[in-house]
């Protein structure tokens, strides 16, 4: 395999430290360690924005404003991995003192 830049070998060690991160990435692990940077409001939107796309009906202000008042099944029926970046983010901003 060769490089597109400069036409020199690609070792096989990068190919396979490349897709190893791509696959991180798509599992979930690389969203979960980029909490620990994020700062209150950053979790806050993380967090909600799962309700979201799940079709939450907010009420408050702040997530009307953010996420809109449209709501659709299944109303913020989280499913089991939801959930458990839910609790994931909450933990942070428990830890952070966001909450």
């Amino acid at each position: 395999m060769f490089s597109a830049t400069v036409g020199r070998p690609v070792a096989p060690r990068f190919i396979a430290i490349a897709l190893a991160g791509v696959l991180m990435m798509f599992s979930g692990a690389a969203v979960a360690q980029s909490y620990r940077y994020m700062d209150c409001d950053e979790l806050w939107y993380a967090r909600n924005e799962i309700y979201a796309d799940a079709g939450y009906c907010f009420k408050t202000k702040r997530a009307i404003r953010a996420f809109g008042r449209a709501c659709f099944t299944p109303y913020g029926k989280l499913t089991r991995s939801e959930q458990r970046r839910v609790d994931l983010i909450v933990s942070w901003e428990t830890r952070k003192h966001c909450r």
